[in-house]
């Protein structure tokens, strides 16, 4: 049992060597999501957050919302505790990800 441990924990230290040696191109997010560790299911709920959020930025801006730290309130207090809000926020700008709520939650940052 002890040489399966050594072998998995030798597997995920190259893992992360290898990472550090690829340059991606606009996967940030993705890129992130391997370094943090995050499983399938935390993903879903990271997606599931920003529809949330998407859809109630929508309803601000139909109700013409200029300020929107709620929005920013409410991503930082349910993201995943493996992400910090600043790069994960950066990282979802960079790929693309949701960019319409990135971007709101990006002027709070400034």
């Amino acid at each position: 049992m002890d040489e399966l441990k050594a072998r998995i924990e030798r597997m995920e230290y190259h893992q992360k060597l290898l990472l550090s040696m690829i340059q991606p191109m606009n996967k940030d997010f993705d890129l992130l999501i391997i370094k943090k560790g995050l499983s399938e299911r935390e993903v879903e709920d990271f997606s599931l957050l920003c529809k949330e959020l998407t859809d109630e930025m929508e309803k601000q801006k139909a109700e013409k919302f200029v300020y929107h730290f709620p929005l920013f309130k409410q991503f930082t207090s349910r993201l995943n505790g493996k992400l910090k809000p600043i790069e994960t926020i950066q990282a979802c700008l960079n790929q693309k990800v949701y960019p319409e709520l990135m971007k709101i939650l990006w002027l709070n940052i400034k």
